[in-house]
């Protein structure tokens, strides 16, 4: 728990309470603010869905935060210390929202929008509205899920980012903080490259939604679960990083020109690839961690198969 600890949520939508419970899990007095009567109605129902999930993932801090339901912000902005803007994935709404909330909120609040795909520069143009803004990118659903993708827009000062990032890990979250604004963040860059692929393969007529489903599901999301890319190649070549980019690398090449894309694997980017990997992993570690990735791989997979044998039932 921070000195901050007033959380008000923009929108009572799954990716709102999912947030509601996890701040509130963590300590935080957490506001729930949405104007359609309905949703405010279904609030309550909804949280003890998003308190299973987080129960059932075990990732409790049980510190019994307060929440609160209202249909307008007006009581809660004028002293809030965060601002989690959750509404639809429309541009002029969110232009509106964050137009008034610089005006209402405190200059100590962070405010940042859960948007998918909007940066903020969109929503706010000019840079020195900026300062205190950024997009607060989550997983679907949060409350498992604990990370957080936080991307700034040109104006968004250095300290916010610190201050956010804070916020956001005292409530549980990894916070990956990207370096300037892109367009889709990190996750969406990654996942829309395998959706292209996989597309592009089902209208190629190499295998069908059942096969790419497959391949995912059986052989790269078992090991994506427990390493991410960059890992996954080291682990799997004698030589860490660098092996793999020279045994590998002419082939993803190969492949990216067939589709039009480019890939070059300089020799600096593979030197910072493996300086940064070596920072996370010392060399003379890796068959430890290797050997820890295949027991780790054997139970996932244990608890995988149990699971799909539940949901055919």
């Amino acid at each position: 728990m921070t000195e901050h600890n007033d959380v008000t949520i923009l929108g009572a939508g799954s990716i709102g309470l999912s947030f509601a419970a996890v701040f509130a899990d963590a300590g935080f007095r957490v506001t729930i603010c949405d104007p359609q009567a309905e949703r405010r109605a279904q609030a309550e129902a909804g949280l003890a869905v998003q308190r299973d999930a987080i129960a059932l993932a075990g990732l409790q801090q049980g510190k019994a935060g307060e929440i609160s339901i209202a249909e307008a912000s007006d009581a809660v902005l004028a002293s809030t210390d965060l601002v989690i803007e959750c509404g639809p994935e429309n541009l002029e709404i969110k232009q509106a929202i964050f137009a008034d909330l610089l005006t209402r909120c405190p200059e100590t609040a962070v405010l940042v929008t859960a948007s998918s795909a909007i940066p903020m520069s969109s929503i706010l143009p000019v840079a020195k509205d900026q300062r205190r803004c950024l997009v607060a990118h989550p997983v679907n659903p949060p409350a498992v899920l604990r990370m957080i993708e936080l991307c700034p827009a040109p104006g968004t000062d250095a300290q916010v980012m610190d201050q956010a990032a804070v916020l956001f890990a005292a409530a549980g979250f990894e916070a990956v903080r990207l370096g300037h604004e892109i367009e889709g963040f990190v996750l969406n860059r990654l996942q829309g490259a395998v959706l292209r692929e996989a597309y592009r393969l089902v209208d190629e007529g190499v295998t069908d939604v059942a096969g790419i489903e497959a391949v995912m599901r059986l052989g790269l999301g078992p090991r994506w679960a427990l390493s991410g890319p960059f890992e996954t190649a080291e682990l799997n070549t004698p030589g860490g990083i660098r092996a793999h980019a020279a045994r590998m690398g002419p082939a993803y090449a190969r492949m990216g020109r067939g589709r039009g894309e480019t890939v070059d694997w300089h020799a600096g980017l593979i030197e910072t690839v493996e300086a940064q990997r070596r920072a996370a992993l010392a060399a003379d570690l890796l068959p430890a961690r290797a050997a820890w990735r295949a027991r780790a791989v054997a139970r996932l997979v244990a608890s995988r198969d149990a699971l799909m044998a539940e949901a055919s039932k």
